[in-house]
């Protein structure tokens, strides 16, 4: 760094300590750094002590309630340090800070930060090897290569050596080598700039489970514990299978630590004893919550859980919730290990009320599911149904002939106003999930499948089927960008063509927070005469967002939807698709980013009514919790 511009960097600290003397405290506005070219610059910045204050982009505001970070020079100097080591853990041993910029606003409240850096020519990966490796199968190996993240004729990252490392020890210990070990030799050749990586594998002795100990639980047996675990004695000792275990005691709910660990392993013996310690938390809980939506406007939701209801790990709660689009109570059970591990017997009651433009129904009923959930990924169940369906129309409907004949043809009965009747059905689900977060997903795909059979084999007054589908899919394109997509699709056919055998509360609708947000929810669908949504048979969407990371737990996001409902079954038609476009703001929470989008319709859909009214507006407003997909 030149002399001239070490001075001017003494005379900022020396102002900033002034400021800060007066009682102030010099922002940090801006941190960039310039000659960064090979390595992730947002990663850089967030190995650093001196951080910027969160700002708006473009307009360039800083947020209210964003932490206000003030410079130092102590962290400043040692952050200079931080930069050189952060390179050299990422093949660049050479990297150096040549000049920075520290430039006082005229308020003397404020620093823009400039570093400028000499990345250097980097030591890259020659070739990797693998040696010793016979006692795992061939195609294991030839895994474990394709996996491994050094990259030959790319710089030598010391990160990607550690997780290549990790990689190999673990796929020792996957195939019955508890005690294997791994040894990492790297030459970089005469030049110190092609670096040969080698890992030598020293496997052990084959081990096999051994005893299983139990400690820690009180009101929860060791058998139930016991029943968790996908591994007996005498089974060979693998790893994956251990953690698969572990997890499986977490899912449970029951316990806020679980641990399984090998025993005096510095025995290397050919038997593996095992530890299983726990400590248990609350089984019964109540949650409690007041919101408000732009659809549902306020909402109260409250719900109690017990998570050892009766022992056995049995699972039972009551969620109850009330909103001006829907309300009722649930009521849910579930039986773990259903004679087998990965079976579970669940069961759910309801009464619950939901309100749309033209009718209002009120499912009154109970559903029993046997799932097998196969691993934490993947899962498939079998669903029997029974519940009694009521809808009503709306009073306003009543006065309106035009609606009133298209819900007769439905299925009204013009004597009643009403649509009643049996459902009995058998359902089928299938869910596989590579998502990365539930939350908030980065990366990933989600495919969930749902079939439905209702009449025929179980008697009812509605008979029809249906099947739908939902797949999501998170690409990240940097650190802070990442696409996700999403594709609905979904069909009812009813016996005989006859609509009548459709209950209102099947009826596919769309829009709102979570479709297509040029519109509110239920206002994407066929309309009656006069205009208002009366729901369909057949349902196509599909939604696309880039979702920006700002810092500061504060997201961007650009989204197109595109979608529509049909009245027939099986009737897509691509060409009358709504469309809508818009911008979204996020704000990372614990339960879930709070989201505000604004979606705008590219085109309309003519002659729709909203609360009984023409409406000429072309843009939504959505305010909720959680990712709109």
């Amino acid at each position: 760094m030149s002399r001239a511009r070490l001075l001017s960097l003494v005379v900022v600290f020396a102002i900033a300590s002034s400021a800060c003397k007066e009682g102030g405290t010099v922002a940090v506005h801006s941190l960039e750094f310039k000659g960064a070219t090979h390595v992730d610059v947002a990663l850089l910045k967030s190995a650093l002590a001196t951080r910027e204050n969160a700002r708006v982009p473009v307009v360039g505001w800083q947020l209210p309630w964003s932490k206000k970070n003030a410079f130092d020079r102590g962290r400043f100097d040692a952050d200079l340090k931080r930069i050189q080591a952060f390179y050299a853990d990422r093949g660049f041993p050479d990297a150096r800070v040549t000049d920075v910029d520290v430039r006082l606003n005229r308020q003397q409240d404020a620093v823009d930060v400039t570093v400028t850096i000499d990345e250097g020519q980097p030591v890259t990966v020659a070739a990797v090897e693998f040696r010793g490796f016979d006692a795992v199968p061939a195609d294991h190996l030839q895994q474990l290569q394709k996996q491994n993240p050094l990259v030959v004729g790319q710089p030598r990252d010391r990160q990607a050596v550690t997780a290549a490392h990790e990689l190999a020890v673990n796929e020792l210990r996957d195939h019955g080598y508890p005690y294997a070990r791994v040894a990492t030799d790297e030459n970089d050749g005469a030049d110190g700039r092609a670096a040969r990586v080698v890992f030598t594998a020293e496997p052990g002795p084959l081990a096999h489970f051994g005893s299983v100990e139990v400690a820690g639980n009180s009101s929860v047996g060791d058998r139930i514990i016991e029943r968790q675990l996908t591994f007996k004695p005498g089974d060979l000792y693998r790893r994956s299978v251990v953690q698969e275990s572990q997890r499986r005691l977490y899912q449970m709910e029951l316990f806020q630590f679980v641990n399984v660990e090998a025993l005096n392993p510095e025995q290397q013996r050919t038997d593996v004893d095992t530890r299983v310690t726990v400590a248990e938390g609350r089984h019964q809980r109540v949650n409690f919550g007041v919101g408000y939506g732009t659809e549902e406007k306020a909402r109260v939701d409250g719900e109690y859980h017990h998570v050892n209801f009766l022992g056995g790990a049995r699972s039972a709660g009551a969620h109850g919730r009330w909103s001006s689009l829907d309300r009722g109570v649930r009521l849910d059970f579930n039986q773990p290990y259903f004679f087998a591990p990965h079976l579970s017997l669940g069961g759910e009651a309801q009464r619950w009320y939901t309100y749309t433009p033209a009718y209002y129904s009120i499912v009154t009923g109970a559903r029993t599911t046997l799932m097998h959930r196969r691993s934490p990924r993947f899962s498939w169940s079998v669903s029997m149904s029974s519940e009694r369906n009521n809808s009503s129309i709306k009073e306003e409907v009543l006065n309106d002939p035009e609606l009133y004949s298209d819900l007769i043809a439905l299925g009204l009965d013009p004597t009643t106003g009403k649509q009643e009747g049996t459902l009995s059905a058998l359902g089928f689900d299938l869910q596989r999930s590579t998502a990365d977060n539930v939350l908030n997903a980065r990366r990933g795909y989600q495919l969930a499948l749902h079939a439905e059979e209702a009449g025929r084999l179980l008697p009812g007054t509605f008979n029809y089927t249906a099947m739908s589908a939902d797949a999501r899919h998170y690409l990240p394109l940097s650190g802070r960008l990442v696409v996700a997509n999403r594709l609905q699709v979904g069909a009812i056919h009813a016996q005989g063509d006859d609509p009548k055998h459709v209950p209102f509360s099947k009826k596919y609708f769309l829009g709102g927070a979570t479709s297509v947000r040029g519109w509110g929810r239920y206002e994407v669908s066929p309309l009656g005469g006069s205009g208002l949504p009366i729901g369909g048979n057949s349902m196509f969407a599909f939604s696309s967002e880039a979702r920006l990371s700002m810092g500061s737990r504060l997201g961007a996001v650009a989204f197109i939807d595109a979608g529509n409902v049909w009245s027939g079954d099986l009737q897509w038609k691509l060409n009358e698709l709504r469309y809508a476009v818009g911008p979204g703001l996020r704000y990372e929470t614990p339960v879930g980013p709070i989201r505000f989008d604004l979606g705008y319709q590219l085109n309309e859909i003519p002659g729709l009514k909203v609360n009984g009214q023409p409406q000429p507006r072309r843009w939504r407003i959505h305010f909720s919790i959680g990712q709109a997909f």
